[in-house]
Order: C-alpha cells, then sequence, then structure tokens
C-alpha cells in the first residue's frame, strides 16, 4: 500500500489529486519504463521497502499534471472526436472511417484505426516485459511528455524515447508499423520572450519532435544486454552496482560565475556566468584579477525523481560534492 505526506499542508481539494494512482501496475513482469532505466535505479528501487517509500504528494505535483493530459487526450478522443474533427474541418467522410481500440476481427481496409492506452505483454526468454503505449495512429506511436523546455533545448531523453518506442513497436508488432515514433512535448514553463529571441527555443507551446526507431533485431539485442546486466547485478551489494553516467543523471554543465566584486560573490547576483573556465578567468584577468570565479557544479536533475533514492550512496556523493541540491 501507498503512503504519502503532506509536509507544505496543500489544501484537501488539491491533495486528493496528488495522492490519487490509478496506473495499472503489473508485478509480474518487467515495464518498459522499468528496462530503459539505469541499472543503478533498475536493481536499487526494488530495495527501498513499503515502509520507507513514503511520498510527500508536493512531489507529484509534475506527475500528476502529465497524467491528467494524457486522460484528458484519451476522454476526448473516446468521447468527443467527431464533433471536435468535425470543428477542425474534417470531412464526414474521413470522420466516419475512425474507430478506436479495434479488435482486429472489427478492422476493415477502409478504416481508420486509432489506438490509446493497451497494455500490451509479451514474453522474452524468462521474463514477460509489460508496456502501455500512449497513441497510434497510422501506424505511427506517439508518446505524449509533460516537461521542461530544458529537454527540448539540450535534447535530453532522445535515446531513452528512442529506447521506449523501439520497445512498444516490439511489444505491438502488429499495429506498430512506422520506423519513426512522434514525441508531443507540452512545455510547463514555456515563455513567448524567449521564443522570439532565441532560434533553437520552441517555438509553440505545444511541438513534435520525430525519433528514428530501432530495428526489431536492434531492439532484442539492447533488451538481451539490459537482462543480462540486471542478472548480474540483482543481487550483489550496492557498492557493486555501476554509477549513474553524467547522462544517466541528466546532469547540467558546470557554470563558472564570475564576480567583479569579490565580497558579492555567493550572495548577490553575479557580475557574468560562463560556460567554461577559460572565459571566466580571461573577463578576470581582463577586469584586472580584482574579482573571482566560483565554480557551481552541473546539478544531477534525475535524482530527484528516482526511485533508488533512499537506497543510492551515489547521491550521498552527489549531495556532497555540490552536485545534488535538494
Amino acid at each position: 500500500m501507498k503512503k504519502y505526506l503532506n509536509t507544505s499542508q496543500i489544501p484537501l481539494s488539491v491533495a486528493v489529486f496528488l495522492a490519487t494512482d490509478s496506473y495499472d501496475y503489473d508485478s509480474t513482469a518487467i515495464s518498459v519504463t522499468r528496462l530503459i532505466k539505469p541499472i543503478r535505479q533498475t536493481v536499487l528501487a526494488s530495495r527501498v521497502s513499503a515502509e520507507d517509500a513514503v511520498t510527500d504528494i508536493q512531489t507529484r505535483v509534475a506527475s500528476r499534471i502529465g497524467v491528467s493530459i494524457h486522460d484528458g487526450i484519451e476522454k476526448a478522443w473516446k468521447e468527443n472526436y467527431r464533433q471536435a474533427l468535425t470543428d477542425l474541418g474534417y470531412p464526414a467522410s474521413v470522420v466516419d472511417k475512425i474507430v478506436i481500440n479495434p479488435k482486429p476481427e472489427n478492422l476493415t481496409p477502409d478504416c481508420i484505426p486509432i489506438y490509446m492506452e493497451q497494455r500490451a505483454t509479451r514474453q522474452f526468454g524468462k521474463y514477460k516485459i509489460t508496456g502501455k503505449y500512449d497513441f497510434i495512429a497510422e501506424g505511427r506511436l506517439e508518446d505524449f511528455k509533460t516537461t521542461s523546455v530544458w529537454k527540448w533545448v539540450n535534447e535530453k531523453g532522445n535515446e531513452d524515447y528512442q529506447l521506449q518506442g523501439s520497445i512498444y513497436r516490439w511489444l505491438n508488432p502488429d499495429i506498430i508499423k512506422a520506423d519513426s515514433m512522434a514525441i508531443q512535448f507540452f512545455f510547463t514553463d514555456w515563455a513567448a520572450r524567449d521564443a522570439k529571441t532565441n532560434p533553437n527555443y520552441p517555438q509553440k507551446k505545444v511541438e513534435q519532435r520525430l525519433v528514428p526507431l530501432l530495428s526489431l533485431t536492434e531492439t532484442e539485442k539492447y533488451m538481451n544486454s539490459k537482462l543480462a546486466e540486471y542478472e548480474r547485478y540483482r543481487n550483489v551489494p550496492e557498492g557493486e552496482i555501476p554509477l549513474c553516467t553524467d547522462a544517466e543523471l541528466w546532469r547540467k554543465e558546470d557554470t563558472y560565475k564570475y564576480y567583479k566584486k569579490p565580497e558579492t560573490a555567493g550572495v548577490g547576483r553575479s557580475t557574468k556566468n560562463f560556460s567554461n573556465a577559460g572565459d571566466a578567468y580571461a573577463r578576470l584577468e581582463a577586469d584586472g584579477n580584482v574579482g573571482t570565479v566560483i565554480k557551481v557544479p552541473g546539478q544531477a536533475i534525475a535524482c530527484k525523481f528516482c526511485a533508488a533514492f533512499l537506497a543510492c550512496t551515489q547521491k550521498d556523493l552527489l549531495i556532497a560534492d555540490g552536485s545534488l541540491q535538494l
């Protein structure tokens, strides 16, 4: 049974929403999302006891917003797609061909099948692999991501998206036919002013990115490798499990803050921030070496969302060197 805390005293009207989890987990199988996690997280998450795995509901705001968008899209298609498509200008000849989550025996040559939120499970060696995709139309998988602009600009997560989509295709080869998937990004911190001044910034609040999928052979090769790794480390002491890489930690780049007035270092606003030490110290020298430069370690973002947090000592090292600020 899940346990939640409400340390921030969030009002009950919202607290009930944040403490709700209706996802249909399958404890007898390895999920697609678990299969693409870093091996350290995959192994150690199972070592966190139910008594210790108490979640503060304030940490669930982002995930619950994401779930709400998924649920809203599914509800709109199931209950209102005819009216919505008509309002969008699609002719009745197209709208009438759409069928939602059809069974194979109900498919006709001229129908347009739309599949949503269907769980598939398939045996792979001695393991069962399971996953629930978001959306499939015209044979192409789509996934809905609610995230910060940072992930788009830095292209973080593209490899995970590719692996996730590829395994979904492996699970559903009869309905996922396209060699690429579409990620539909819903940005939680999008700003119109930044879109106007930065061409690399997403130009809309909702953007699509196409991600190529691995072949079925490449997908099975990855799954074999990942499950072999899991077998190797599942029962070893925590200290013997490989540490997460910078990429797996979603670690940001180090920042070098230059303060022209040394007395303001760490307390006031920096004169200028640099992405490398050379530029920062060149500015210091140009100003007569009267200021100071402070290195701010790139933050390990992924740790804050990791189910293995309590059982992992790598996070303690990151906290100690300033790479993880809670």
